[in-house]
């Protein structure tokens, strides 16, 4: 005789399974991502760019004081800390300004800054971060520009190769945010914050 409730318990039984299932090879393959890494898709941001996880490369130690080498690549990866613990990568552009290197973001207008963008909100949350250059890696932190006068400097050398196309910051109109890539050793010396290990990115 049929039994409904015997017949439940099966497909829940079975739906489980699935799940389970499904969950073991989410695990899995975050894992194998950890070790591999899962760079974003495309070298420019905005359309067609898709984020990644984490970053793979040869990481450098040694804390970088002249950024001067970074003139020829056009565009960098980062990957940024989510508050659920697995990393968020996107490509963005950059500017060189007297040695210094600042990461850039445009949030087109009434795009609220910094839920905006994902990556940003991120960072301005958690400010350390790994940047990819070529196949190295850095561990840094970024530190979003509020001083007018030093974003008026950075932005004045936007005409240089390499550096995003200009955008207004007229009132109602796009901005485009900087990030200055500070050493993470110099953070945390003048700031007595206190990071997580490089390997946690």
């Amino acid at each position: 005789m049929y039994n409904g409730a015997q017949d439940s318990k099966l497909k829940m039984k079975t739906f489980a399974k699935i799940v389970a299932g499904l969950l073991a090879c989410l695990a899995l393959g975050l894992v194998v991502f950890r070790f591999t890494g899962f760079s974003p898709t495309g070298d420019t941001p905005g359309p067609g760019n898709y984020p990644g996880l984490w970053l793979s490369g040869e990481v450098v130690t040694t804390p970088v004081t002249d950024w001067s080498f970074a003139t020829q690549y056009k565009t960098d990866k980062v990957q940024t800390r989510t508050w659920y613990g697995i990393p968020h990568s996107v490509t963005t552009s950059h500017i060189l300004h007297n040695g210094q290197l600042y990461l850039t973001s445009l949030f087109r207008a009434g795009v609220p800054f910094p839920q905006g963008k994902s990556w940003v909100n991120n960072v301005m949350r958690d400010p350390h971060v790994r940047l990819k250059l070529g196949d190295k890696l850095y561990d840094c932190v970024l530190s979003h520009v509020a001083d007018p006068e030093e974003r008026a400097a950075v932005l004045a050398t936007r005409t240089q190769p390499n550096s995003p196309a200009a955008s207004s910051d007229t009132p109602n109109g796009p901005v485009l945010h900087l990030f200055r890539v500070l050493p993470e050793e110099g953070f945390r010396s003048s700031t007595g914050v206190r990071s997580a290990a490089a390997g946690s990115n």
